[in-house]
């Protein structure tokens, strides 16, 4: 795509109403382009901020911006959804207007076109997740019940796929699911020759809240035990992580490789480590380096 047609289709995007095949071609375009990123990330924190955005909808404009949204529908043309984010995001009308016409659009979506029967609710689709927002009586009986609905989407990809490793990457950084960190430490181990996927693991083994995730970044830094910019965030892991499995862990990786100017930094955990386990690894490994347990 180029830079003219993600721009007009970042609202829509936004929105969810690209389909698929358009919409990986937007995320892939803005992963490579600067000004279509920033773009992107304007409009992304306005539609954020209408998302946000309280309003008090009088009695009947609901049913009318439905229906007027129904009758642009049926109008054969580029697309009125298009144009009326498109314009409405370069604050062409006013925010509390716009914010209006899209929660009649959304009502209607949620709700669907009127009937002279009851409408039949399904949430059989498992890849769903719902929300309820607001219930409403209708005179003639019918209950209208208004969701904000999260549709889940999968992406199948082999791990040199670049898409695959960005979603991964992203992953690695959803601070909510400690169970979703590991799971992607434990798939980046495997391309952490990669520098943006070993900078994600010295990032996760230093900083990452969760002991479990720490130490499955280190599994994938073992095999880069000689690079000096490996060892120097290791070595700090060793100096002040909380978790004596983490210390451990990062011992081995540390001594995978010799090198003499580890010494000083073992022997001053030596002295300050509290953990048996962890003073006994250290011991071993200075032992083994022919040096003391202390200096003198």
């Amino acid at each position: 795509m180029k830079c003219e047609e993600v721009v007009e289709a970042i609202p829509l995007y936004l929105y969810g109403e690209v389909s698929p095949a358009t919409e990986e071609a937007i995320e892939h375009h803005v992963a490579g382009c600067a000004a279509c990123a920033k773009e992107f990330k304007l409009r992304k924190a306005i539609h954020s901020a209408l998302d946000a955005h309280e309003v008090s909808v009088p009695a009947g404009l609901l049913q009318e911006c439905r229906g007027e949204l129904s009758r642009r529908e049926m109008t054969p043309r580029r697309g009125w959804l298009h144009d009326f984010l498109h314009d409405g995001f370069n604050l062409r009308i006013p925010l509390g207007a716009m914010a209006l016409i899209a929660l009649g659009y959304f009502a209607a979506r949620v709700t669907g076109p009127a009937t002279d029967g009851p409408n039949q609710a399904s949430l059989e689709n498992a890849a769903v997740s719902s929300a309820i927002r607001a219930i409403e009586t209708e005179g003639s009986g019918n209950i209208r019940i208004s969701l904000d609905e999260i549709h889940r989407r999968e992406v199948t990809g082999r791990l040199d796929d670049g898409n695959i490793q960005r979603l991964l990457l992203e992953a690695a950084r959803q601070e909510s699911n400690p169970g979703v960190r590991v799971e992607s430490m434990g798939v980046l181990k495997e391309c952490a020759q990669s520098s943006p996927v070993r900078a994600a693991l010295l990032n996760a083994a230093a900083h990452d809240p969760d002991a479990g995730v720490r130490l499955k970044a280190l599994e994938g830094l073992k095999a880069f035990a000689g690079d000096p910019a490996v060892r120097q965030t290791l070595a700090q892991v060793l100096l002040h992580d909380d978790n004596p499995h983490v210390r451990i862990e990062t011992i081995d990786v540390l001594t995978s490789q010799r090198d003499d100017a580890m010494v000083g930094i073992l022997q001053d955990v030596f002295q300050k480590e509290d953990n048996h386990y962890v003073r006994n690894k250290v011991r071993n490994a200075l032992e083994g380096m022919h040096a003391t347990l202390g200096t003198f």
